[in-house]
């Protein structure tokens, strides 16, 4: 692993728990952020001489809270700084606030900050976008992209989120059960899109590591709602999901995808326990968005080839999902299933009237060219193929979904198809 690799990807798994702990210690969002920069800055300059920390996080953490003491001293010569006890206690197993909470599993900075972000005094959108852009240190351009909206209007969303809670005041502490429970679908939310974009990166350890921290929140979530069918839900569907990652990649880091895997890889004991999760969840007969997800997840992980996929019952989940929470990309996603059952051209039909919101979704144009491709619609397919690399995130990413595209493009062709005879 080269050094500039090894210290993104450090930097990356450290910046939740440093983060958490330096808002907790400042109690103000843009102070503990700058903070972490600031020691992010030092630790480029510092780790390739000396080699890493032990522990990088509590590196950062105290490097990042001295620089910003440092700030504090030059901004304010003339003011004594508060004593540290009015400040915060950065001593996690100790502080007094850990000693109020009513359970030893919610003594997690990055868990407190999540309920921090979703406080009813910031509307939902907000909230997920704040979380995502705090608590994961996705960009803004990343954190648009998941909301399908543009970079302008994402970074005004974050801007707003930050000024609601420095004028509100709002505590930086833990909230009480009730609020807990009320914040509850918010934070599920911010925990789902931080392991979205650590498994769709693409980007192998670096980004992995925020599929397994939000596992490990959502976790910490069930502890806390033990009776809860959809945190069931959540982690069994990031479970079976997760459980595909050594056989998602090929040896050359491309994708690989679902009906070409290696099953063989997939990891057996983490399907164990979302197939468990599930079961467990769906014994309690309230059916949400996480466990019909999960469920779906499920007939794919059961399936021990992609011939046996019952695409059929996904179809069917799929419906279900779209009653209970209509959007585009649940409409896209069952259009795959759905064209499975019915044939391609039933599924452009369905995906057709969608073309309006997803019109920068560059998945919507790779599912449209890969039906146009099955109708034998070359040329539209080859349109559709060179409008999603257009909206690809990166040049890399780009590159990536072209060898893909002309991949299939080779396969559908009629030299090939005669090959196949």
């Amino acid at each position: 692993m080269s050094e500039a690799v090894w210290i993104d990807a450090a930097l990356v798994a450290a910046r939740p728990q440093a983060v958490g702990a330096l808002l907790r210690y400042f109690r103000d969002l843009d102070t503990a952020e700058e903070a972490f920069q600031d020691a992010c800055l030092r630790a480029l300059k510092s780790w390739p001489v000396n080699g890493p920390p032990r522990d990088p996080a509590a590196w950062l953490i105290l490097v990042g809270r001295n620089a910003a003491l440092d700030g504090l001293r030059r901004r304010n010569r003339q003011d004594p700084l508060p004593e540290d006890a009015a400040i915060s206690d950065l001593d996690d197993a100790e502080t007094p606030l850990a000693e109020r909470l009513d359970g030893a599993h919610y003594r997690d900075d990055i868990l407190r900050l999540l309920f921090v972000c979703g406080h009813p005094d910031l509307p939902p959108a907000q909230q997920i976008a704040l979380a995502l852009r705090i608590v994961s240190g996705l960009s803004v351009k990343q954190i648009a992209r998941a909301f399908l909206v543009s970079e302008a209007a994402m970074e005004q969303r974050i801007t707003r989120a930050k000024a609601r809670i420095a004028g509100a005041e709002v505590p930086f502490e833990a909230p009480g059960p009730a609020e807990r429970s009320e914040r509850l679908g918010a934070v599920a939310a911010m925990v789902y899109l931080v392991f979205n974009e650590g498994y769709y990166a693409g980007d192998g350890s670096v980004r992995a590591q925020l599929c397994d921290e939000a596992i490990r929140l959502a976790r910490l979530l069930l502890r806390l709602f033990q009776t809860e069918p959809e945190m069931m839900g959540l982690a069994a569907l990031m479970l079976l999901q997760h459980s595909r990652a050594a056989a998602r990649h090929d040896t050359d880091g491309e994708i690989v995808l679902l009906e070409d895997q290696d099953r063989a890889l997939w990891d057996g004991r983490m399907i164990a326990e979302g197939l468990a999760l599930l079961d467990k969840a769906m014994r309690h007969r309230r059916p949400g968005p996480y466990q019909i997800q999960a469920a779906i997840a499920a007939l794919h992980a059961r399936a021990p080839h992609p011939a046996e996929t019952d695409w059929a019952q996904i179809d069917a989940l799929y419906a279900a999902l779209e009653r209970l929470q209509p959007s585009p990309v649940v409409t896209l996603n069952r259009a795959v299933a759905f064209g499975k059952v019915h044939g391609p051209e039933a599924a452009l039909a369905m995906i057709e009237p969608l073309d309006a919101r997803l019109s920068g979704y560059v998945h919507f144009f790779g599912v449209k060219g890969g039906l146009l491709l099955q109708l034998g619609r070359a040329g539209e397919a080859r349109a559709a193929f060179d409008r999603a690399i257009a909206l690809a995130g990166s040049v890399t990413e780009a590159a990536r979904i072209r060898r893909h595209l002309d991949g299939l493009m080779r396969a559908h062709t009629p030299a090939a198809e005669g090959e196949r005879v």
